[in-house]
């Protein structure tokens, strides 16, 4: 196995050293290159390899700078509207999240010096609403795609015809309420009341007492026979008791025959 191999010791050493995120400051976004300090850095920027892709940039400067800057805006937002959607967010949470793809478009390649002026840049356009904290810049995407915009008009047109409605029924009462007072004035029975706070005069110290006793209730009585029949009943019970009475008589008829 050679020196240079993709299991050396140095390789592996190299590729466990290259995990992660590295100084910003140290990549070339121009070759997609990350150094690990400015040595490494100092040894690209000197190579053949480098030289020829500045050659190039240099031709035309500005149409990469805008081309490196409209893809890390659409990756950007593109990751804004995908995981946080129109809610409130700290700006340097969505960039961690951007940064974590190690194949990203860097900032320093960018026409934005820092994140601040990115945020400001997004404000400015419309595409957000930016505002800033002690902490640090908070954005709120703007769903500006046909759908939403849709959405949002059948919103406000349902919500204008319930104002509407509101309002139609809000007049109606009012006018029944003026019709009837109308209506009251014109025959005279039109009152006004006037709620008065009960006062007690001076001179007056009575109390108002409540009895709460309760009457007691009469007690059931059984209906009386009359005084005659009462006397004839005391009388028969003192004769030795009651006496049956005699069987009625029977009247007798006697017939004559008639002789022939």
């Amino acid at each position: 196995m050679g020196k240079d191999g993709f299991l050396t010791p140095k390789a592996i050493a190299n590729r466990i050293k290259s995990k992660g995120l590295l100084k910003l400051k140290f990549y070339c976004q121009v070759c997609e290159k990350q150094c690990r300090d400015e040595n490494g850095f100092k040894c690209h920027v000197n190579s053949e390899s480098h030289q020829r892709q500045i050659l190039l940039v240099a031709e035309n400067p500005a149409r990469f700078m805008t081309d490196y800057s409209e893809q890390f805006k659409k990756e950007f937002l593109a990751i804004l509207s995908r995981a946080h959607g129109t809610k409130r967010v700290f700006a340097n949470s969505v960039y961690q999240e951007y940064i974590s793809d190690r194949e990203h478009i860097h900032m320093n390649a960018t026409k934005w010096d820092s994140l601040s002026e990115f945020v400001k840049y997004l404000g400015r356009e419309g595409i957000c609403q930016v505002d800033e904290t002690e902490r640090g810049w908070y954005i709120t995407w703007i769903d500006n795609s046909p759908k939403a915009l849709a959405r949002q008009a059948a919103i406000q047109k349902m919500d204008r015809a319930q104002r509407d409605e509101e309002e139609r029924e809000q007049q109606l009462l009012n006018e029944q309420i003026e019709r009837a007072k109308k209506e009251a004035e014109e025959r005279g029975t039109a009152t006004e009341q006037q709620a008065t706070e009960l006062k007690r005069e001076e001179g007056e110290k009575s109390k108002i007492k409540l009895n709460m006793s309760m009457k007691p209730m009469a007690k059931p009585t059984l209906p009386t026979a009359s005084k005659a029949g009462g006397n004839k009943m005391r009388m028969m019970m003192k004769s030795g008791g009651i006496k049956k009475p005699n069987p009625p008589r029977h009247l007798t008829m006697t017939t004559k025959s008639s002789q022939r």
